[in-house]
């Protein structure tokens, strides 16, 4: 039975005292709760959001005797994660990440990360200075997308980086592929050093026992966690988690996380991480039985669409596979003899559904905690309409693109790559260059070229042709790819 106090929201409950104070209003924001908003505003968020976008340093919300409201909220949030501290970030769970690598900062300059991070915690190594060891994950050779990271892959990397000071790795992917995170954190932990884990889309596998551990339970020591996505606070909110063990100060992070957050936050985004925790914590469960009992029947029924199949929990046991989360639901299309990019095109075009990702085999539907049976049957229902579109105008299936070529030396920090002298080359005559910017192509998404590391021919020609195959690449400044930003030689 959850705490009692969980079913509370002290954060929500301040911001709306306030409003119904009714007070005269002689401080920002410009449009005074409302009174001078323009009508499209008004329209977009309404008469309550306005009135309710109350600013930070008011007096019984953020301010007044302690714990103040605010506090409160995160101290809640502790609890109902499972954290020894937790802090709301209001600008998502990237902020979370920026914050997490300036903290370890303080404590040496090198650690080992996973490949295929989220460009944040490629932007906090740029903002901290420290220099990376990556390790790889696992790649699905038959499907061409990333896994979870191995404990041997990762124990390989600290012994290889022996003046590391943490360990950084993602867990669940894009796709719902959890890794061991007990294990990773025991061979961390072996060697004295804290384990970080990018749970961005594990918010609210802590609040239903049939899924995967959450990273925090597995002896996670810090855990950036992005509530938005799944359990269902405003775009941009998220959290960030403190495990209970002693090798991260708190004290440090708490400094880190007000370095990279602005003097004015939301309180509207606030708000909703307070009630969000809510939610999770008081009716998580039930919710979520209800929501998995709806991806059981939705699996099923996509099965029955000729061409495709649903990935699931027959994916464990794989390299970098140890669980399976459920409401990220992958969909394999190679069946269908076309791909996904096609596919995601025809769902949205011709049937109104709106995918979250796409690669060449596999698309991608989220699932909310609280998912209405009735967008499931809606999902099913457009993934069958696409499927058909596919069958009356099949196209030329496009040769299959070869899987990316080995990364290329890490020369400078990306700190000292990103911030330092750089010229702009011409795409094609960037190869022996040193990458002042980061290159992705999607699919599969994983850093093709990273500040600091040298850009190979091999590497350029499969970034072009992941283009050409009806790809595109994040990360580049010239979003044409005529160009390239490299260091001054």
């Amino acid at each position: 039975m959850a705490d009692p106090e969980q079913s509370t929201t002290p954060y929500v409950d301040a911001l709306l005292a306030y409003s119904a104070l009714d007070p005269g209003r002689f401080q920002v924001p410009g449009h005074k709760g409302g009174l001078g908003a323009d009508p499209a505003m008004r329209e977009l968020v309404g008469d309550v959001g306005l009135r309710n976008d109350v600013p930070s340093v008011t007096e019984g919300v953020d301010i007044g005797p302690e714990p103040t409201p605010f506090q409160q909220a995160q101290l809640l949030a502790a609890g109902a994660w499972g954290a020894r501290r937790s802090w709301f970030l209001i600008n998502g769970a990237s902020q979370g990440n920026h914050a997490t690598m300036m903290a370890l900062a303080h404590m040496g300059s090198e650690l080992v990360v996973q490949r295929n991070v989220h460009s944040s915690v490629i932007d906090g190594l740029v903002l901290s200075g420290m220099r990376p060891t990556f390790v790889a994950p696992e790649i699905d050779p038959e499907l061409g997308i990333a896994h979870g990271l191995t404990p041997a892959s990762l124990e390989a990397a600290l012994a290889a980086t022996p003046n590391a000071v943490a360990a950084l790795v993602v867990s669940p992917t894009y796709f719902g592929a959890c890794a061991d995170v007990a294990a990773l954190a025991e061979v961390a932990h072996g060697r004295g050093l804290p384990l970080v884990v990018d749970e961005a889309w594990g918010a609210h596998m802590h609040f239903h026992p049939d899924l995967p551990q959450d990273a925090l339970a597995a002896g996670a020591d810090l855990v950036t966690s992005s509530t938005h996505k799944i359990v269902g606070a405003l775009t941009q909110a998220a959290m960030l988690h403190l495990g209970h063990g002693d090798r991260i100060d708190d004290a440090v992070v708490d400094r880190c996380v007000s370095l990279v957050e602005t003097t004015s936050p939301s309180g509207l985004l606030s708000g909703s991480l307070d009630a969000a925790r809510r939610m999770a914590a008081v009716h998580g469960e039930a919710l979520l039985t209800e929501t998995l009992a709806a991806i059981g029947e939705t699996r099923t029924a996509i099965r029955e669409i000729p061409g495709l199949d649903v990935l699931d929990e027959r994916m464990i046991g794989r390299p970098g596979i140890a669980a399976w989360d459920p409401l990220r639901l992958a969909v394999d299309v190679r069946g269908t003899g076309s791909d996904g990019y096609r596919l995601a095109k025809a769902a949205f075009y011709d049937a109104g559904i709106d995918l979250e990702l796409y690669t060449t085999n596999v698309v991608v539907a989220i699932f909310g905690m609280a998912e209405p049976r009735a967008q499931a049957e809606r999902l099913v229902a457009g993934l069958r309409e696409a499927v058909a579109h596919l069958e009356a105008s099949p196209g030329s299936p496009d040769e299959k693109l070869m899987p990316p070529p080995p990364w290329g030396e890490l020369v400078l920090t990306p700190r000292e790559a990103y911030l330092g002298p750089q010229e702009v080359v011409e795409f094609d005559a960037a190869a022996g260059r040193i990458a002042a910017e980061g290159l992705a192509a999607y699919p599969p998404g994983i850093p093709n070229v990273l500040p600091g590391e040298r850009l190979s021919a091999e590497t350029l020609e499969y970034i072009h042709e992941s283009v050409a195959h009806g790809g595109y690449v994040r990360g580049g400044s010239d979003r044409a790819l005529r160009t390239l930003r490299v260091t001054r030689a």
